[in-house]
């Protein structure tokens, strides 16, 4: 756990989930100049009103208590971090208010602040929905790494704010500030949007932050001819499901199964139900859960999960999220149950998988993905 020092005082963070010799700090340099820049210019005082948009593991959310902030976030993660953080700190919860990116606050706010996403459909629907929050006096300042503030990013900000300019660069990071142009018309965001899935009478609907958001990719496309048709599997898991098409898909060829749609994405969670429930109506159940992995399901329960996974958290590439989903998916299987993972190549899942269930075959595999099965025995 590190110490994040600024002129707001001095704070224990750690990343989440937590891990044993994690080398990555709770922040980065961006969370640090907006701190600066609110402090030096003493842009915040005890009777704003303060919003924080996605605030990872709570750098600025932690920092700025005393103003009791509101933050906005699409990640499960984030917020169960931020709740974990702020305990470490002996931080009152009731001092923040959090909401998913489904969920946004009501009234007007005199300080905003901007972890500028990945995503510029994120950034694009973020900046929708908030503009009605804004005061003409807000002060909005967004923050990143400066490889990641392009010119398309600030036209977003002069299209749905208003003026915008930059900083300088500092540790490699800069802030974007935009003036409150309430002559521009607000229009509503084009999120979810929604695209027809090939072969198939199904439409597909997307969040703004759910990953290939305007067609099929092709490694879910890869996944989707080879998935698994049993009268044995009654419970089947989407695990990282994003819009959910794997588990859809499935559960058409599974018609007797119950199947659970399971993601870190508030967003990918709610994408899946739409898509769920507009292809199978009311009368089918599911289960919806935006979680850490497979955190809160029962052990040896479930007979198959199907998984894509991720292999970045956030900026950091890296396949610990593969591997903890590899895990929890062995322990919430029944016996004989199975874990189907599509992946690339070259990220040798099949490894992983025999250390962890002594076993894994190939099902399919083409020039750039491999479908790999293990089996709980």
């Amino acid at each position: 756990m590190d110490i994040l020092r600024n002129a707001f005082g001095e704070f224990q963070l750690a990343r989440f989930p937590r891990r044993k010799r994690e080398q990555l700090r709770a922040w980065d340099a961006a969370d640090e100049y907006i701190l600066q820049h609110l402090s030096e210019n003493k842009l915040i005082n005890p009777q704003a009103n303060v919003l924080i948009l996605n605030d990872q593991f709570g750098a600025l959310t932690i920092s700025l208590t005393p103003f009791k902030p509101e933050l906005i976030s699409d990640s499960w993660l984030a917020h169960a971090g931020i709740k974990a953080n702020l305990t470490d700190n002996q931080i009152n919860p009731e001092e923040v208010t959090l909401h998913t990116s489904l969920d946004y606050p009501e009234q007007p706010f005199d300080v905003v602040l901007i972890k500028v996403p990945k995503s510029l459909a994120m950034l694009e629907d973020q900046l929708i929905r908030v503009k009605p929050l804004l005061k003409p006096n807000s002060i909005v300042v967004a923050g990143a790494m400066a490889k990641s503030i392009h010119t398309s990013t600030l036209k977003l900000f002069e299209k749905i704010i208003g003026p915008t300019t930059t900083s300088l660069a500092q540790k490699k990071a800069r802030l974007i500030f935009s003036e409150v142009d309430t002559a521009i018309t607000l229009t509503d965001s084009p999120y979810p949007s929604t695209y027809p899935l090939e072969n198939t009478h199904y439409q597909i609907s997307n969040h703004a932050a759910v990953f290939s958001r305007d067609s099929l990719d092709i490694g879910t496309r890869f996944f989707l001819q080879h998935l698994p048709r049993s009268d044995g599997y009654e419970n089947i898991i989407d695990l990282g499901c994003g819009n959910g098409l794997v588990g859809l898909i499935a559960a058409d060829k599974n018609p007797s199964a119950s199947l659970s749609f399971v993601d870190e994405s508030f967003m990918a969670v709610d994408s899946a139900k739409i898509n769920f429930t507009r292809a199978f109506g009311d009368e089918r159940k599911a289960r919806f859960t935006a979680t850490d992995c497979l955190q809160g399901f029962a052990k040896s329960s479930y007979d198959l999960v199907l998984n894509n996974p991720p292999f970045h958290q956030n900026n950091v590439v890296g396949d610990f999220i593969a591997q903890q989903m590899f895990r929890e998916s062995y322990g919430v299987l029944k016996q004989a149950g199975e874990l189907w993972v599509i992946g690339n190549r070259h990220l040798g899942y099949h490894i992983s998988l025999k250390k962890i269930f002594g076993n894994c075959t190939t099902v399919a595999s083409n020039k750039k993905f491999i479908i790999l099965k293990a089996v709980k025995q």
